[in-house]
């Protein structure tokens, strides 16, 4: 089965954004620093970008909040052509816990990590709308680990049910993960060698 080109669909919708001369805003869900960094060079081109750290599954809270610091020194201290705004979501770990019950020994990259994908993006998707924004997407597909069409099947899905528009996008491709680690080591910026969530943590030590 031949799976959507969403670089392709991405480029189409910018061109015809562009071509009318149209600035549109965007609610991005960024992960990290790093994998924002690419995509905020890339995007900030062509809308007015919210960044959403909204990220419960981190553990532990110590690690919450470096990451929370490195999103927002990238973004005071990164030039872009439209320059992003921040917003930090709730730390609200129980929802993390009791979205994951029964699924604590399922493998990364499963179920677990799917459902972690649709509750981190339903809230990016809340967000969209309350605020009156065009857009929102996620900086998740810009890693080697996390599979493009599963995310971007999650954020169309959303996007019906909240009636806002899903920016469909899989910003590995054009070497944009390549792109984000030179960024990172041009900012010093701090890099986690785990996923983020105390399972993923679990999962990196055994290997």
């Amino acid at each position: 089965m031949n799976r959507r080109n969403y670089q392709k669909e991405l480029e189409e919708r910018l061109a015809c954004h562009e071509s009318r001369g149209e600035v549109p805003s965007l609610l991005l869900h960024s992960c990290c620093a790093p994998c924002s960094s690419y995509v905020l060079e890339y995007l900030s081109q062509y809308f007015w970008i919210t960044v959403l750290y909204y990220n419960p599954n981190i553990y532990p809270q110590e690690e919450y909040f470096h990451r929370v610091k490195e999103q927002q020194r990238f973004i005071q201290e990164f030039p872009m052509v439209h320059q992003a705004e921040f917003i930090e979501g709730r730390y609200d770990t129980e929802r993390f816990y009791q979205m994951a019950k029964g699924m604590e020994d399922f493998p990364e990259g499963g179920e677990r990590c799917h459902a972690c994908y649709e509750m981190r993006l339903r809230e990016a998707a809340e967000y969209a709308v309350r605020m009156g924004i065009s857009y929102f997407t996620t900086t998740l597909s810009i890693s080697p680990m996390k599979d493009a069409h599963i995310l971007n099947e999650i954020g169309g899905r959303l996007a019906k049910e909240y009636g806002v528009s899903y920016l469909y996008s899989d910003f590995k491709k054009k070497n944009g993960y390549l792109r984000s680690t030179q960024i990172s080591k041009e900012y010093g910026m701090y890099r986690q060698d785990y996923c983020g969530c105390i399972y993923s943590m679990r999962e990196r030590q055994r290997q």
